[in-house]
């Protein structure tokens, strides 16, 4: 292709069941005069489209998007659409069988306390029309978001996918409710639970179950969700592979959506099966990261960008606390050493959960000047979150912790012993809720600062 021309975008077409996801966001601070119910003060509501209509639109930006499924035409299911078309997506709605299915999730402190299920059953009526027939034929991927609603095992649309992944790509993302995949699909993405009950294996092992399903199901290729752990790929031919993921804390909403939807999109774009889950692994944890649906439906409330990969929002820190102390230290943390553990190690213990907050790249830049850092801040990030004693990574663009502080408002602040004989400007912002600081020892001869002066003096010589 000349240079300076631009390849054109991939051409996604997601086919399923779309429902009204609600999130009402509260506090609770009694119960119920009359029985041993909370009381949920409501704070927020938000809205958007759940199931086939949420993985449309995690496929927006790098993708055009088309979305089949069936509408109901009532207030709910004109929210839905609106919420798709302003995102654009392009809609072709199916008939729609009873009221748009809703899914309400009454939350209290970041955490579902109960969910309300309405409307339905959401099966579609009538034919396939021809431009959805069009769509399926051409797309450069398919992606197939089933959630039980009945899209799936309406005869001609099912048909049509059948005729499809016998010769381009199809990716399935099943439902316990809903039926097998069709032959020939290039790649399926149950998680554990799902996948073992396809496989029938009570105690099943997402490897073995991967394998089974790569045969029942006559696919290309497999992808078994294991949670933090990723994923495992299965094919019909080669041993099955483990894309492993980096660990993150949030809510797993919406993942299996996120997981699909990356996967389809990198398929779209031309990237071999691997290296689909791979990307399909890393958006997940990210999505989870960022507070899952919730977080994602709020970003985009917000009009607000979303958090860097190995964040996390900050009101999800709360399920760290379950009563406990939680402790925070701070720095860059660009060549991790035995005194950054020793360190790390030592403030953990001051309590219950330890959260790092870690200065961004650009802010390393500023603190410590040219060639720092030595790695980037996900990196850095990932290697912290990779020790035990550390329970969330959190980073931040300013040259100080300050705000990063009054946001999570830790009970304990942590700092090493070099600041000794220094002003802390975030001491007097920690004690005014009620936390302490607290001074930890360095190890002798542990610096990061030594440490890159010595290897540079030894490449010198």
């Amino acid at each position: 292709m000349p240079a300076g021309v631009m390849s054109p975008r991939p051409h996604v077409v997601v086919v399923g069941d779309t429902l009204l996801d609600r999130d009402i966001d509260g506090r609770v601070e009694r119960a119920c005069p009359d029985s041993p119910a909370p009381v949920v003060d409501v704070t927020r509501v938000t809205s958007g489209p759940g199931g086939a209509g949420l993985a449309a639109l995690l496929c927006t930006g790098p993708a055009d998007v088309t979305l089949i499924t069936p509408l109901g035409e009532d207030a709910d299911g004109l929210e839905v659409r609106t919420h798709l078309e302003d995102a654009g997506v392009r809609v072709l709605a199916l008939g729609h069988d009873g009221a748009t299915r809703t899914k309400s999730r009454l939350r209290a402190s970041g955490e579902s306390i109960a969910r309300i299920d309405a409307g339905g059953p959401g099966c579609p009526v009538g034919d396939l029309p021809p431009d959805a027939v069009t769509a399926i034929r051409t797309a450069d991927v398919v992606l197939v978001s089933c959630y039980g609603g009945g899209t799936t095992q309406h005869r001609g649309i099912r048909a049509e996918l059948a005729r499809r992944a016998a010769r381009r790509p199809v990716v399935w993302d099943p439902h316990p409710r809903g039926p097998d995949p069709v032959p020939g699909c290039a790649l399926v993405t149950p998680n554990l639970d799902e996948a073992s009950r396809r496989a029938r294996m009570p105690v099943p092992s997402g490897e073995a179950v991967a394998r089974e399903l790569v045969r029942r199901w006559s696919a290309d290729a497999v992808a078994v969700t294991v949670g933090r752990d990723g994923a495992w790929l299965a094919r019909a031919t080669n041993e099955p592979l483990l894309v492993p993921a980096v660990p993150v804390y949030g809510d797993p909403c919406g993942a299996g959506d996120c997981f699909a939807a990356a996967a389809a999109v990198a398929l779209a774009g031309g990237r071999t099966t691997t290296e689909a889950v791979t990307e399909a692994v890393a958006s997940a944890g990210a999505f989870v990261a960022r507070g899952g649906t919730s977080g994602f439906r709020a970003a985009q409330a917000d009009d607000r960008e979303p958090m860097a990969v190995g964040q996390r929002p900050l009101d999800t820190l709360a399920t760290l606390r379950r009563g406990g102390v939680v402790v925070a230290t701070g720095g860059c943390f660009d060549v991790l050493h035995a005194g950054h553990v020793s360190m790390l190690e030592a403030a953990r213990a001051l309590g219950d959960a330890l959260v790092v907050l870690l200065n961004s790249d650009e802010s390393v830049a500023r603190l410590k000047g040219p060639g720092r850092p030595v790695h980037t801040q996900d990196d850095r990030a990932r290697v912290l979150r990779a020790l035990s004693c550390v329970d969330a990574v959190l980073t931040f663009e300013e040259d100080d912790p300050c705000q990063a502080l009054r946001s999570l408002r830790p009970d304990v602040w942590v700092k090493g012993g070099d600041y000794e004989d220094c002003d802390l400007v975030e001491a007097p912002l920690v004690r005014s809720w009620g936390g302490r600081v607290v001074l930890l020892p360095h190890l002798p001869g542990r610096s990061t600062t030594d440490i890159l002066q010595t290897t540079l003096a030894g490449e010198v010589r």
